[in-house]
């Protein structure tokens, strides 16, 4: 797994496989996360956008969940 956070753009991303660029499917699962996905359904990685907003409602510790019904069947 790999964690990039950029300041410029306040963005963090959670890369949990390579994959080249060009060949995932993004999917906005709320206003400030954006899931991509393989083409097999895999999930390979997460945008969180206003990062430092998003991460500051946190006491610590950080949980993410993806519901079943945002999951690709």
């Amino acid at each position: 797994m790999k964690i990039t956070y950029d300041p410029e753009v306040d963005t963090l991303y959670l890369e949990f496989q390579s994959i080249e660029t060009g060949l995932v499917e993004n999917r906005q699962l709320t206003e400030e996360i954006i899931a991509d996905y393989a083409a097999d359904g895999s999930l390979v990685g997460l945008e969180i956008l206003d990062a430092r907003r998003f991460l500051a409602k946190t006491s610590g510790r950080v949980i993410f969940e993806i519901e079943p019904a945002l999951a690709i069947p």
